[in-house]
């Protein structure tokens, strides 16, 4: 089993847990960015905002790995470390 964090804009909305043969091949690794379309159940959505309910209760449709945009997550996330240490070597 895999475990998708769902975001949307920058936070994460939901967790999906799905088997890992419904993944794309070259994205079945830790730390993988995929792009996930989920369809609308209406008959559960909020009728406020939606954007939770929506995806708490939608069906999984489609799962296609981004490997630039897992590479510009990985790069911002080793720049950030980079800064960090080099503040505590200053100290």
């Amino acid at each position: 089993m895999a475990v998708l964090l769902l975001e949307a804009d920058g936070e994460v909305v939901d967790e999906r847990t799905v088997p890992v043969d419904r993944l794309p091949e070259d994205g079945a690794h830790e730390g993988a960015v995929l792009e996930v379309v989920i369809a609308d159940d209406e008959d559960e959505t909020d009728s406020g905002t939606g954007t939770e309910t929506e995806v708490e209760t939608g069906t999984l449709l489609e799962i296609t790995y981004e490997p630039e945009q897992e590479r510009d997550r990985r790069d911002r996330a080793q720049d950030r470390f980079d800064r960090l240490s080099e503040r505590l070597s200053d100290e």
